[in-house]
This record gives C-alpha cells, structure tokens and sequence, in this order.
C-alpha cells in the first residue's frame, strides 16, 4: 500500500491535541493543500482566518456570548468543556465559503462542495505531518455575531465552523470504519 494511502486510510478526528502547532512553514505547507481541492470554475470560494494565541480565548469569549445573546446559552459543563480544549489548541482556523453574486452559473452548492475539499485536503495534510486536528461546526458557528466578528458576512459568505489543529496528546487508536460494501453499489441500467 502506498505511504498517501496508509495516510489517508490512519487519519481520524480528535480534540485530544495541546501546542505546539504547526510551524509557520508547516502551516504553509497545510494551507497549500487548500488550494489544490476539485473547484468548479476556479472560483476558489474558500476563506480562512487564523486564529491563535490569546485570540482563541477571545473567540470563545464572543461564542458563549453569542449564543447567550441569541437565547441559546451553553450549558455550564458545555462551556468548560469547549473552554478547555479550545484552551489546549495552538491553531483555529475559521471557515467560509464566498459567495460570488456575480456568477449564476457555478450553483452556490458546489461551492460548499469545493470549500468542503479544502478543508478536507487540510485535515489530510495536517495528519500526514503528524497533527491532529477536527472539524468543529461548534464555538458558536450557528450565530450571526460569530462569524460576522470574524468578517464572514453573511450576505458575501456561508460560515462552516472551524478546523483546530495541534499537537497529538497520545497516538490516536485506529477507528472501526464502516465496511465500504455497505456503502457502494452497482448501477445497470434498465435495457428492457
């Protein structure tokens, strides 16, 4: 089996990470992956903010504060919960899709398709190198303030959440994964 096999079939989310990070040319190199997902038009509708260092606190500050100002307050053991694992992480990196008004002809679907392989070649790149990282539709993704605070505006973009990045806490255990026969199937088609 090919190494980017065993790569991509070893990969699994995890919150379990701590710092330190990607280093910047590290970072880079994961970023790069971004801008080789499938893309329709080249319209390239991904967007990215770093988010690190004290600045995480401060993203977790603006999402409990979110949600409570928008009648959804976290539990308490929710809010400790997200508090303490965004603590542990070196790296956040909020996710948009843009949406170019002026093309009707790549549907805005497909954008989030493309947006979703970016972040997908981000998570394998992460793994490859060594990272653990996950995908969070938490910290407040599902609010107005949160991702208009991040300059995600709703009328320019469509919010995904956001992709933590860090250092392995223990070596990840290999997950059950679903049997692909379940999952595929052949199509014929109806000759008669």
């Amino acid at each position: 089996m090919s190494d980017v096999i065993s790569v991509l079939l070893s990969r699994n989310s995890t919150k379990a990470i701590t710092g330190p990070g990607p280093n910047e040319a590290q970072l880079q190199q994961i970023l790069a992956t971004a801008m080789c997902a499938p893309d329709h038009g080249r319209l390239r509708p991904w967007r990215f903010k770093r988010i690190q260092g004290e600045n995480i606190a401060h993203l977790a500050d603006l999402a409990v504060k979110a949600m409570a100002d928008e009648g959804r307050p976290l539990a308490e053991n929710k809010e400790k919960n997200m508090r303490e694992w965004l603590g542990r992480a070196p790296l956040v990196l909020a996710v948009g899709s843009y949406v170019d008004h002026s093309n009707d002809r790549i549907p805005q679907h497909e954008r989030l398709l493309a947006t979703g392989a970016a972040v997908m070649n981000i998570l394998n790149a992460a793994h490859a190198l060594g990272f653990g990282a996950f995908w969070s539709t938490g910290i407040g993704t599902y609010t107005d303030a949160v991702p208009e605070a991040l300059g995600f505006d709703p009328l320019e973009y469509e919010f995904l959440g956001f992709v933590v990045i860090g250092s392995l806490q223990e070596p990840l255990a290999q997950k059950e994964r679903p049997a692909v026969a379940d999952h595929v199937t052949d199509w014929e088609p109806d000759l008669a």
